[in-house]
């Protein structure tokens, strides 16, 4: 007998916009009687996810990465965001470009890195070999950029243009400081390093340096200028944060139009028919967010990671949030419609698939990981101008506190056209959407109504796409053997915190198993237990019924408004003066050579 095909619809508003508040936000609220925190109710070794991730936005050439965790390297993603344990190699004759927020980090050939640390507060950077350009357009009071190579860590303290080049076999950097100022720590003393200048440190126990005049820039350095330009001269930039990521790949694939009530929004060109948001392109898992849309449009990072999308006539529109310093980053802006979020999606006849759609630009996204209160205001009002605090509030307290997803409402949950559903194979394999879509009816929607599940754990498939190529090209040493000198400790993971394993017939990815070892097989094919966020829990996940499920015994949350993004505070300039081909190099005695600081400061 044919089972109605009913769409049990699920709105945890999960996996979309992700990250932690920025810490100055954060800091304002230092000191001031909050009363207890969701952080507190659920343990203080589960802190909010950072605010904001590398991205590879550029490919030329050959260039890898290598997820942490795994042995294995695979061809990049460009769109593939990148964080914390993360490695990335440019090979022969190859070139990369990555991108954290507004600073770009730019390799040259045969250049390996490692993400030893991102977080709200810190980036730090393991140059194992080869050649990085860093162009620091905005450092935020407070926050940390710091170099690691064998023989010494550099720490920017300015915003500027710098090239660092490393050569682990011989135990010696150059750093040339284009502009800025930057120091650079090893061998037990420390030194200033003024612009304009090359500098060069050999040794490891004691470290030599000398200095001269910056040469003139080579092709890589003339490269990393064409690349400032195209960002500099963005027309997007009118209407997008320079901290948002990619607002310069909207200039060619789109047009900027002002329409009532949303402003300035941006439509993508050329359209396919039927085209939705969140289509073309694959999920992958990526901790501590969880399931992350990798888009595969060339425009695809800014606008499926931060802002809401509408509407407008046929056509679907990007509406970007607020012009400010640092909105939060988002896994992806949507709301989920089934299994792998908390709730299930049943078709009839045994199929149980996944879905999601848009978030538009009233609706309020209430992540489906963990996050405190204070994430969730941040995490909406940056990214969109319609939603206020006391909007995000509400549902917050609807959705969170209260349990009740029913009598919220999300723009595009009932619209066909909207919401996109594929097998669970497809989602959790990180399989294509776009070729495995399947259309929902209006009687499915309408008929819809929220269920209680289980989500979707993933597999080692999930933390690649399923078309991920392995790649021979590789560092001829691996990065994790290569040492480094690191002012700032690595962050290491809390005892409590288990490392994950992975269910769904795969080994555990963290142990890069290939197959022949013992299998992590969870009950139920492959589910797990889920809990979302709720700071009405104890540390063992059970509901604390003393506080009950209203919010009356919840002090509120301070909220600090985010800070206005100005161009003026950001390093955008023409290029840098390019020397004449054939001119020598200054040798003569620089403007001044490297200070070693007062107080000396021993590397790691």
């Amino acid at each position: 007998m044919r089972r109605h095909a009913s769409l049990l619809l699920v709105l945890l508003l999960g996996m979309g916009s992700a990250a932690i508040l920025p810490r100055g936000l954060r800091a304002q609220d230092q000191g001031q009687d909050q009363g207890p925190s969701q952080d507190q109710d659920q343990g203080q070794d589960q802190p909010d996810p950072p605010s904001r991730v590398a991205r590879l936005s550029y490919i030329e050439g050959s260039v890898s990465f290598q997820v942490s965790g795994d042995t294995q390297w695979v061809a990049a993603d460009p769109n593939r965001p990148l964080t914390t344990g993360d490695n990335l190699w440019a090979d022969q004759n190859s070139r990369g470009e990555v991108h954290i927020g507004s600073t770009a980090i730019r390799l040259s050939s045969e250049t390996g890195i490692s993400v030893l640390n991102l977080d709200d507060r810190t980036v730090q950077i393991q140059l194992a070999q080869g050649t990085i350009e860093v162009h620091l357009r905005h450092l935020v009071a407070g926050d940390a950029w710091e170099f690691d190579t064998p023989n010494l860590a550099f720490t920017l303290t300015r915003g500027g243009e710098y090239l660092i080049t490393t050569d682990p076999n011989s135990n010696t950097t150059t750093i040339t400081v284009r502009e800025g100022e930057g120091t650079v720590t090893g061998g037990g003393d420390s030194w200033d390093l003024a612009s304009g200048q090359q500098y060069t440190f050999t040794g490891t126990d004691q470290l030599n340096y000398g200095a001269q005049a910056a040469p003139a820039f080579d092709d890589f350095e003339s490269w990393c200028q064409s690349r400032d330009q195209l960002e500099n001269n963005s027309q997007s930039a009118h209407y997008v944060s320079r901290d948002v990521d990619g607002y310069y790949d909207l200039d060619n694939n789109g047009t900027w139009s002002e329409v009532p009530d949303y402003g300035e929004v941006w439509i993508p060109n050329a359209e396919p028919m039927g085209w939705a948001p969140y289509q073309v392109g694959h999920w992958v898992w990526i901790a501590p967010w969880g399931w992350t849309w990798v888009d595969a449009e060339p425009w695809g990072w800014a606008p499926f990671h931060y802002g809401r999308w509408v509407v407008v006539g046929v056509h679907w529109a990007w509406v970007p949030g607020p012009v400010v310093v640092r909105p939060v980053y988002a896994p992806a802006v949507v709301g989920f419609v089934g299994g792998g979020f908390g709730f299930s999606v049943a078709f009839g006849g045994g199929f149980a698939g996944v879905g999601w759609f848009p978030l538009g630009p009233h609706d309020v996204f209430i992540p489906g990981y963990h996050c405190s209160e204070r994430y969730v205001q941040v995490v909406n009002v940056t990214n969109t101008r319609i939603v206020n605090v006391t909007q995000v509030t509400n549902v917050y307290n609807t959705v969170v506190i209260n349990r009740n997803v029913t009598n919220v409402h999300y723009t595009y949950a009932g619209n066909t056209r909207a919401v996109t559903v594929v097998s669970r194979d497809t989602f959790v394999n990180a399989r294509p959407v776009q070729s495995a879509a399947m259309r929902v009816n209006t009687d499915q929607i309408q008929n819809a109504r929220v269920v209680a599940s289980t989500p979707l754990a993933p597999t080692r498939a999930s933390y690649v796409s399923a078309t991920a190529r392995v790649s021979a090209a590789r560092p001829p040493v691996p990065l994790s053997e290569r040492p480094v000198v690191a002012k700032l400790p690595p962050p290491s993971r809390p005892a409590s915190v288990r490392p994950p394993s992975y269910t769904n017939d795969s080994a555990p990815f963290n142990q890069g198993n290939r197959g022949g070892g013992q299998v992590n097989r969870d009950s139920n094919n492959g589910f797990r237990p889920f809990t979302p966020p709720n700071r009405n829990t104890n540390q063992n996940g059970n509901r604390d019924v003393q506080n009950g499920p209203n919010t009356q015994n919840r002090p509120p949350v301070k909220f600090a408004p985010p800070v206005k993004a100005k161009d003026e505070n950001y390093d955008v300039h023409p290029p840098l003066n390019h020397k004449a081909e054939g001119q020598p190099k200054q040798e003569s005695k620089p403007k001044s050579e490297p200070k070693p600081k007062s107080d000396k400061s021993h590397g790691k």
